[in-house]
């Protein structure tokens, strides 16, 4: 007999919530690790102690969540997903009679208390210390790089960088202008780079004009990790114009906030070629002690067939290069009674030899064939150069190559998995929200995979 499906009318029910999410459910496992702990206290300062009750704040976080680890970009999709999904409302909390917010609250939240309380930032780095507690990070080292997310900004909406100054950015008027003048000494940002980009969006103008790899050049933010490659936990993340010098400071920001919050500072840092610049191996090597895996950016190599300036050696002892045939190249000759005198105000040293060597040596056609003598320039932090240069040789650069390819596999996850393939909200504040956002649900997804109940209940049984 074929069976139908009738719906009886019953004036009252027995629907248990909790009993129909499943055990092995990726928000069940979610739930036991964001903590929010003190987000009451953070915010209680901007709420007035009058007035109706405010829609809790712990909801908004709680639906944010879900929306990042799930990959739900819209917002308004979101809100629909979470009145009809039981293990959403069940991680967020509410009843099967309970109303979800509207979509509109979000912004609300988000361009106010939120912002002003770094809330956001706080929920990231519970998630952090949640790691911390679960022996997840080791500490030893960490992985730095960037990736470039588009904006939400139109090539056709556009101006040229030549017609733009701060006061269209004024008479814009919109929040991302706002922003963007804001942030105009930011080394994040405005003050990165003297160089303008050729184009520059209305709605966004912070966002920066560049062009990937094969690809068409497009308005974008770059979001930074530094992550720690025992289990690639995400240690800090920073939103930053698509500029080399701003993703180099942001990875130097980054290592001082995760010792000043943590406690913790890596014994060497793994990244690729645009992390090695002097300065930032100066500032590596001879501030904060670490130990560099990063190839160096060096052009001193001759490609005419000459004696390049890696085949002099350097005295350290004496202040001199000794060149392959066994003469001294000095950068001075005689004492000088002013100690300033000589020196580049750039921190380059140049060393020469004399041209009476030079005019005897069999090798000149070798070393300078157009010149009467050979000079040699010493960078400044080139000490630190060699520290790099020497960490290349060694069985420990070959492991961290590898394991520097974690933060791409991360980069690839939020991109895939989390959907993030283009910023929803604009201005430096909106990609700074989005990508704590997002770094938080893959941490929050890590302690799931990593640490899950379910798989040990189990094991046990």
């Amino acid at each position: 007999m074929m069976g139908v499906q009738r719906a009886e009318a019953q004036l009252f029910y027995a629907f248990d919530l909790e009993s129909h999410v499943p055990a092995d459910h990726l928000l069940r496992e979610i739930d036991r690790f964001l903590d929010m702990d003190g987000m009451r206290e953070r915010l209680r300062p901007f709420y007035s102690h009058t007035g109706r009750p405010s829609i809790d704040p712990e909801l908004i976080v709680r639906m944010l969540v879900i929306g990042y680890v799930m990959g739900i970009r819209s917002e308004r999709r979101l809100c629909q997903d979470v009145h009809l999904n039981l293990a959403y409302r069940w991680f967020c909390r509410l009843d099967l009679d309970d109303k979800v917010p509207d979509h509109s609250t979000f912004s609300r939240y988000r361009h106010g208390k939120f912002r002003e309380s770094e809330l956001l930032r706080q929920v990231f780095e519970a998630t952090v210390e949640r790691c911390l507690k679960e022996d997840l990070v080791s500490g030893e080292g960490f992985a730095v790089d960037a990736s470039l997310i588009p904006a939400d900004a139109n090539k056709t909406r556009s101006i040229a960088a030549r017609d733009w100054n701060p006061d269209v950015a004024r008479e814009a008027g919109n929040r991302a202008a706002r922003e963007y003048l804001e942030t105009l000494d930011d080394a994040a940002f405005g003050a990165a780079s003297p160089v303008q980009p050729k184009f520059v969006a209305k709605s966004d103008p912070a966002a920066q004009w560049t062009r990937a790899e094969e690809s068409r050049p497009y308005f974008a933010y770059a979001t930074n990790y530094l992550i720690d490659t025992k289990s690639s936990v995400i240690m800090d993340v920073e939103a930053t114009r698509a500029i080399r010098q701003a993703e180099v400071g942001a990875s130097r920001t980054m290592i001082d906030r995760t010792e000043q919050r943590f406690g913790i500072r890596p014994e060497w840092l793994a990244a690729d070629t645009a992390y090695g610049n002097a300065e930032n191996l100066g500032w590596l090597v001879e501030e904060r002690q670490i130990t560099p895996f990063i190839p160096v950016i060096d052009k001193s190599e001759r490609t005419d067939g000459t004696w390049s300036r890696s085949d002099f050696e350097w005295d350290p002892e004496n202040d001199q290069y000794i060149c392959p045939e066994g003469h001294a190249l000095r950068q001075f000759r005689r004492n000088y009674s002013d100690p300033n005198r000589g020196k580049d105000i750039t921190g380059r040293r140049k060393y020469r030899a004399l041209k009476s060597d030079c005019d005897a040596c069999p090798s000149k056609h070798l070393c300078c064939p157009k010149v009467d003598a050979r000079s040699v320039t010493r960078e400044e932090h080139e000490d630190a150069r060699e520290v790099a240069r020497a960490c290349r040789t060694t069985k420990a650069y070959k492991l961290s190559r590898d394991k520097r390819k974690k933060v791409e596999m991360l980069f690839a996850h939020l991109k895939r998995i989390l959907n993030l393939t283009r910023l929803r909200l604009r201005g430096p504040n909106g990609a700074r929200d989005e990508f704590l956002l997002a770094a938080t649900a893959q941490n929050l997804r890590k302690l799931a995979k990593l640490r899950p109940t379910f798989g040990q209940m189990e094991v046990t049984a």
